[in-house]
C-alpha cells in the first residue's frame, strides 16, 4: 500500500464510530495511518479508537459535537497537540425523517447544523491544520440523494446537495494552498443508522433487486473509496465527486414505459 503514500499521516474521522467511519478507521490505519475518531459520545469515539488498535499511539478517540464550533475547535486542539491532520473524513450525519409539508422547522435546522455545517467547521478547523502542513485533503461522505431527491428524509437531500458544492467551493478556494476536497457518495449501504431498512427481507430483497450489482453496499466500499480520494494515487484529483452506489443511479430510464418491452 506505499502507493498510497498514508503511512504515519494523521486522518480525522468525523461520525468516527457510525459504520462508515469505522470502516475509514479500520482502511486508514492498515494503510499505516494514524486515526482519530471525533463522535458526539465520547464514550462511542474511544470505544472505535480502541478497536481499532488498542495503542494510543495511533488510534484516538475525541468527543466531538460537529455542528458547535466550540466543541470543533477543542477538539482541533487535542489534533493539533498530536501532531496535526493531514486528512479529514466529514462523515458526521444524522437523519430525521418527515415530508416537507409537516416538517419541524427545528428538525430541518438540526439536520443542517450536522450535515453541513459540521462538515464547514471540520474543514476549518483541520483545513487550518493542514494549510500550516502544507497541504492536505478533505473527503466529504455525500450521497446520492444529493442528486436524486430522496422523499420522507427532511432536510436530507437538501443537506448533501449543498455539501456536494461545499466540497467543490472549497477545492477551487484551497486548492492553491495544497489542499483537495473531493466527495464520496454513497447509494444504498447498511449502516447502523439503516439496519432497520433491512430488518425486512422482503425490502432487502427489492431493494438488492434496484442495484445493477445485486447487492447492497458495505460500509468498507466506501471507505476504500476514501482512502484513494485521500491517497497520494489521487494526488491530481481535486473537486470530484465518486457515486458508490453498485450503478443504482444509472436506473432511471428503466422506469420510464416505452412501447414493445415489458
Amino acid at each position: 500500500m506505499d502507493w498510497l503514500g498514508l503511512n504515519g499521516k494523521i486522518v480525522v474521522i468525523t461520525g468516527g464510530s457510525g459504520g462508515i467511519g469505522r470502516a475509514c478507521m479500520r482502511g486508514f490505519h492498515a494503510a499505516g495511518a494514524r486515526v482519530v475518531a471525533l463522535d458526539y459520545d465520547p464514550a462511542d469515539a474511544e470505544a472505535a479508537a480502541r478497536e481499532t488498535d488498542r495503542s494510543t499511539e495511533r488510534a484516538m478517540g475525541i468527543g466531538c459535537d460537529v455542528s458547535n464550533p466550540a466543541s470543533v475547535a477543542k477538539a482541533g486542539q487535542v489534533v493539533a497537540d498530536w501532531g496535526g491532520a493531514d486528512v479529514l473524513i466529514n462523515n458526521a450525519g444524522i437523519l430525521r425523517p418527515g415530508h416537507l409539508d409537516m416538517l419541524a422547522l427545528g428538525d430541518w435546522q438540526r439536520m443542517l447544523e450536522v450535515n453541513l455545517n459540521g462538515c464547514l467547521l471540520a474543514a476549518q478547523s483541520f483545513g487550518q491544520q493542514m494549510m500550516a502542513k502544507g497541504g492536505g485533503a478533505i473527503v466529504h461522505v455525500a450521497s446520492i440523494a444529493a442528486t436524486q431527491p430522496q422523499p420522507f428524509s427532511g432536510a436530507y437531500s437538501s443537506g448533501k446537495a449543498a455539501v456536494s458544492m461545499l466540497s467543490r467551493q472549497l477545492a477551487f478556494e484551497w486548492g492553491p494552498k495544497g489542499i483537495r476536497s473531493n466527495c464520496v457518495s454513497p447509494g444504498l449501504v447498511v449502516t447502523p443508522m439503516s439496519q432497520a431498512f433491512y430488518a425486512d427481507e422482503m425490502v432487502k430483497q427489492a431493494r438488492e433487486a434496484c442495484v445493477p450489482l445485486g447487492r447492497i453496499g458495505r460500509p468498507e466500499d466506501i471507505a476504500n473509496a476514501a482512502i484513494y480520494l485521500a491517497s497520494a494515487g489521487a494526488s491530481y484529483v481535486n473537486g470530484q465527486e465518486i457515486v458508490v452506489d453498485g450503478g443504482l443511479s444509472q436506473t432511471l430510464m428503466s422506469h420510464v414505459p416505452r412501447p414493445g418491452f415489458g
